[in-house]
């Protein structure tokens, strides 16, 4: 599973010109599964490292406080291209994606997990196509992939 994490002030999804999901300060999140991704070591593992994620700044303006520590939120969108290759070629193949029919469980799975680690989550629409506005803070930006731990 790859994330790409951003600090955002405020975050919203809208399918079809509706407005479906928002959230103020916290994090938006793009989530990608991977075809290899089928255990719930990586939902846990992303989980708890976003959740703990120290990018908020404290009093002294240091990165020291996560979005539990902030009462922030999450928004989390699903995004198959985050497992694009595009070394060959002009057009990225994306054959090391789960096939949605799988991926969306994953999905489901992880925004519990991350709203059972202090995280209230929101949602983007699982395989709709998205309008996403954010407005990133600082920037900060973090991408994060359960199969490079080390």
């Amino acid at each position: 599973m790859r994330i790409v994490v951003q600090r955002v002030t405020s975050a919203s999804v809208s399918v079809d010109g509706a407005l479906i999901s928002r959230i103020d300060a916290g994090l938006l999140l793009y989530l990608g599964i991977g075809s290899d991704d089928d255990d719930d070591h990586d939902i846990e593992y992303l989980a708890a490292k976003v959740a703990g994620l120290r990018i908020f700044p404290d009093d002294q303006a240091n990165m020291n406080r996560s979005v539990v520590d902030t009462g922030g939120a999450a928004l989390v969108v699903s995004q198959f291209t985050l497992h694009g290759d595009a070394r060959k070629g002009k057009r990225p193949s994306f054959s090391c994606a789960m096939a949605p029919g799988s991926a969306e469980p994953l999905y489901q799975r992880f925004c519990q997990r991350l709203s059972e680690h202090g995280v209230p989550c929101e949602q983007g629409r699982f395989g709709a196509m998205m309008r996403i506005a954010s407005v990133n803070d600082g920037p900060v930006t973090i991408l994060l992939d359960s199969k490079k731990l080390f």
